[in-house]
């Protein structure tokens, strides 16, 4: 299946991603899967959904550094 990025991995990137690839990819499985574009082989880091959901919810409130 390819997703609307255009990959069949199932990861995905952001639509503000620039075509330099130095982007984060996505995976919503069972866990959440995040990896660096330009390494997609490289380690993958796994987040419980709660786990993702408080991450996501801190970036919007300007709890990180980002």
């Amino acid at each position: 299946m390819t997703n609307s990025n255009g990959r069949q991995d199932g990861f995905l990137r952001s639509t503000r991603c620039e075509g330099a690839g130095n982007c984060v990819e996505v995976a919503f499985v069972t866990y959440v899967a995040v990896r660096d574009s330009k390494n997609p082989e490289g380690p993958v880091l796994w987040f419980t959904l709660d786990e993702w959901e408080g991450f996501t919810t801190g970036v919007k409130w300007g709890e990180f550094d980002v």
